[in-house]
């Protein structure tokens, strides 16, 4: 696993080149945003113990797909019961089935939810919401890639960690859905492409720095940046 510093309050733990997760200091220890891949607990683990003192505390999930839960249940156990943080709407799509609730709410684009969704067997402890601070973190509802998705959004430093909202394959921000070519695949995940892009509208009011996005490298400039994104997205829904 690849760990690179995001800031002095972070590291970015990287594996294939394009799967992330984000280690985050607190006051009260550190908090890991997403997991990653399944099977991949002890990689997180031992990169962990390169950059950081104390344990992790907190899991915190942008939303529940395979590649951002995976190894929730193994962190869980290895960790002994850290706290687990998802948004209060994502958290219908963290149980394992029969548990999993895939319905949309009246108001919700009603399209199927696309991609892995394998559920974990790991409670959350916490429930966000848009606007609360969760620690460092402002939480940012960013629907759309799923219908709970969170960002969050460090204001100490400016760093946004995007989950799924953004992409930055290839070295530029991209509003999911509307990506590069050459990486389909959170794309095809994506549930709502128009609400996605309404919600990239709205990180663009963040004063944002830097993107550390869930696939790709992290990118300085930051709402420069993702406003351009958003006027390519733009161009392309013509």
């Amino acid at each position: 696993m690849k760990v690179r510093s995001v800031s002095e309050y972070s590291h970015q733990f990287t594996r294939f080149g394009l799967v992330n997760c984000y280690l985050v200091r607190e006051s009260a220890g550190f908090t890991l945003v997403d997991t990653g891949l399944r099977a991949k607990a002890n990689g997180v683990i031992c990169a962990a113990r390169k950059v950081a003192m104390e344990p992790i505390a907190r899991i915190l999930l942008t939303h529940a797909h395979g590649d951002h839960i995976g190894s929730l249940d193994a962190l869980a156990c290895a960790l002994r019961k850290p706290q687990v943080a998802i948004g209060r709407r994502e958290a219908r799509l963290l149980p394992k089935p029969p548990a999993q609730d895939r319905s949309l709410d009246p108001g919700e684009p009603q399209c199927k939810i696309k991609g892995s969704l394998p559920g974990a067997m790991t409670a959350a402890t916490h429930f966000l919401s848009d606007g609360e601070l969760y620690g460092s973190l402002r939480v940012v509802g960013t629907p759309g890639h799923t219908p709970g998705h969170l960002s969050y959004f460090d204001e100490r430093d400016g760093t946004l960690y995007a989950g799924d909202a953004l992409v930055t394959v290839g070295g530029k921000v991209h509003v999911v859905g509307f990506g590069p070519w050459f990486f389909p695949f959170a794309a095809v995940a994506t549930w709502h492409r128009p609400t996605a892009l309404e919600s990239a509208r709205r990180l663009a009011e963040l004063p944002i720095r830097r993107v550390a996005a869930g696939h790709g490298r992290v990118v300085e400039g930051g709402q420069n940046l993702l406003r351009e994104a958003i006027r390519r997205a733009e161009a392309r829904r013509k």
